[in-house]
C-alpha cells in the first residue's frame, strides 16, 4: 500500500491521461471506422478500393511505427505542429479504426441481402438504407468484438509512454527512480486497467442480454 500512497502524484495523473487518451481515441476510431466501413461495402469501386487500402495498410503496420511518425517524422513535414498527447491520439485512432472498419464490415454482412434489397425498392439511397436498416441490425452481432477492440486500444494507451506522453505506462520508470519495489508498482497498474475494463465488459454482457431477448 506504500507504493501506491506515497506515489499518487504519479497514479492520478497517469491514469487520468490514459482515461483520455482512450476516451479520445475511442470516439475518434469509431467515428472513422464507420465511415471506412461504409467505403469498403460501397458500391462505387473507387471507394471500396479506398477503404481496403486504408484497412490493409494500417492493419499491417505496427503501432508502434505509427507512434514514431506521428511523433519525429510527421512534425518535420511542417504542415502543422502538434503535442505528443496529439500524436499518439492521432495514432492510436487511425490504428484502431482499421480493426473497427472490419468489426462493423462483419456485422452488416450479417444482414441478409434481401434487406437492403427491400429498401431500395422503397427508394432509400445508399446512405439512407446503411443508417437505417443495415447498421443498427449489424451493431447487435458486434458487440463482443467491438468491445474486445475497444479493450485492446486502452490497454495499447502504454505504448504512448515511450513518447513522451506521462500516462500509466510511464508510472514504472518513475518509480525506479524513486527507489521503490517496481514489481509491487506494476501490480497497482495492472489491478486500475482491470476496474478499467471491467465496466466496459459489464456493459458488453448487458447489451448481448437485452438484445438477445430483443431478437
Amino acid at each position: 500500500m506504500d507504493v501506491l500512497f506515497d506515489n499518487l502524484d504519479l497514479y492520478g495523473p497517469g491514469f487520468l491521461t490514459t482515461v483520455e487518451l482512450f476516451l479520445i481515441s475511442a470516439v475518434g476510431s469509431v467515428v472513422l471506422g464507420t465511415i471506412l466501413a461504409m467505403l469498403r461495402v460501397s458500391p462505387v469501386p473507387v471507394f471500396r478500393a479506398a477503404g481496403t487500402t486504408y484497412v490493409t495498410l494500417f492493419r499491417n503496420t505496427p503501432l508502434t511505427l505509427l507512434f514514431f511518425f506521428f511523433a519525429f517524422a510527421f512534425p518535420l513535414l511542417k504542415i502543422v505542429k502538434i503535442s505528443f498527447f496529439t500524436a499518439a491520439v492521432v495514432a492510436l485512432t487511425m490504428y484502431t479504426a482499421a480493426f473497427i472498419c472490419e468489426v462493423i464490415r462483419s456485422g452488416i454482412n450479417t444482414v441478409p441481402v434481401g434487406q437492403a434489397e427491400a429498401s431500395r425498392a422503397l427508394g432509400l439511397s445508399f446512405a439512407q438504407t446503411l443508417g437505417t436498416i443495415v447498421l443498427p441490425q449489424a451493431a447487435r452481432s458486434v458487440v463482443p468484438p467491438f468491445v474486445s477492440t475497444l479493450i485492446a486500444l486502452l490497454k495499447n494507451t502504454t505504448i504512448a509512454a515511450g513518447f513522451s506522453v506521462t500516462e500509466a505506462g510511464s508510472i514504472q520508470a518513475y518509480l525506479s527512480e524513486r527507489g521503490y519495489n517496481v514489481f509491487v508498482g506494476l501490480l497497482w497498474v495492472a489491478l486500475f486497467f482491470v476496474i478499467l475494463v471491467v465496466p466496459m465488459t459489464l456493459l458488453q454482457r448487458s447489451l448481448e442480454k437485452r438484445w438477445s431477448v430483443s431478437r
